[in-house]
């Protein structure tokens, strides 16, 4: 016996004092509203209801049995309710491990439409590099840099990349020299980047239709902090290679200014975005996914790319600790 089903049965045929009535409340027919209910008082070994011929009277105990039910089936009713709202209007907190620059340059500024729209879901926002980072483990949705190794329980959707640019101040430019190919940079003070791998990326790799460069690059200053880079390039202190949407602002006020553009750029490392296969049924999830997936579009960083653009570069793959120990140097 679906004893449920028989509950609210009975309470309908209660209610409405006929099962004719209760079985039209229900959309179903008189006959198995009878049935069932009688199913329910044979368990519970005592009448419920009288019946005669202008419809049902609670007995007794159907009357205190009435009593206990309605209870339960309207806080199971504000149960369902409750589920069908959030399914609706996604609430609570959504923990996301994101790279910075993802957050600071992409995401964030678009947040007051997520907001907008979800006023009662809260996101906490952890800055992390790695799937391995601690942070990241509790993290239901995850928007990385690179190339991470993703568990099989989880979905990983390798968006793209965004654009590199080689750029330098305006200062810089006047006193050095602008760069007219990709193997003039050699004699450039440059400043690099060091991944989270601890790989200094000191080979910077071009491409133009067919024709591909790969250039060993110097400098004095290295660091793993996009900000340091940043900051020595305003300064005048020396080239650097960047991401392109975290470098809008500098460009389009002139405070820096980008060369070799009618070259891509590889070897950045794409973005990622990862969750455990069974977070997509939640509604915050979900929400976010196609919020995140929308803002990445409109900046150009979740299109669609070339395979050369999202594969990981030898040097990435090499463990050595410069990226140009890949490369002979007849290579180079």
């Amino acid at each position: 016996m679906d004893k449920l089903r028989a509950i609210t049965y009975f309470v309908a045929a209660a209610e409405c004092g006929s099962l004719t009535a209760a079985a039209r409340r229900l959309g179903v027919s008189a006959p198995a509203v009878l049935k069932l209910i009688g199913t329910l008082e044979a368990a519970l070994g005592v009448p419920l209801l009288e019946r005669h011929a202008k419809g049902v009277h609670l007995t007794p105990a159907g009357s205190d049995y009435l009593d206990c039910c309605r209870p339960l089936l309207e806080e199971l009713g504000a149960a369902e309710a409750a589920l069908q709202h959030s399914a609706l209007r996604p609430s609570g907190t959504l923990v996301v491990a994101i790279h910075e620059q993802l957050a600071h340059h992409i995401l964030l500024p678009a947040m007051h439409r997520l907001r907008g729209r979800f006023p009662e879901l809260q996101i906490d926002f952890r800055t992390v590099h790695r799937l391995s980072d601690a942070d990241a483990q509790d993290a239901e949705v995850l928007l990385l840099h690179g190339w991470p190794e993703a568990p099989a329980s989880y979905v990983h959707r390798r968006l793209g990349m965004t654009r590199s640019l080689v750029l330098a101040s305006p200062d810089y430019w006047a006193a050095h020299g602008v760069p007219e190919s990709p193997e003039a940079l050699a004699g450039h003070t440059c400043v690099m980047m060091r991944n989270p791998a601890g790989i200094v990326i000191d080979l910077w790799e071009f491409r133009r239709g067919d024709e591909q460069r790969s250039v060993r690059v110097n400098g004095w200053l290295v660091s793993n902090a996009r900000e340091v880079v940043l900051s020595a390039i305003l300064r005048g202190q020396g080239v650097a290679r960047l991401n392109e949407v975290t470098t809008r602002t500098p460009v389009r006020t002139g405070q820096l200014v980008p060369v070799l553009t009618d070259w891509d750029v590889q070897g950045g490392p794409p973005i990622n975005l990862l969750y455990p296969a069974s977070a997509r049924r939640n509604p915050r999830v979900r929400v976010f996914i196609d919020f995140a997936l929308q803002v990445l579009e409109q900046h150009g960083s979740g299109g669609e790319r070339t395979a050369a653009s999202t594969e990981r570069p030898a040097w990435h793959r090499s463990g050595y600790g410069r990226a140009s120990a890949t490369v002979r140097p007849r290579e180079r």
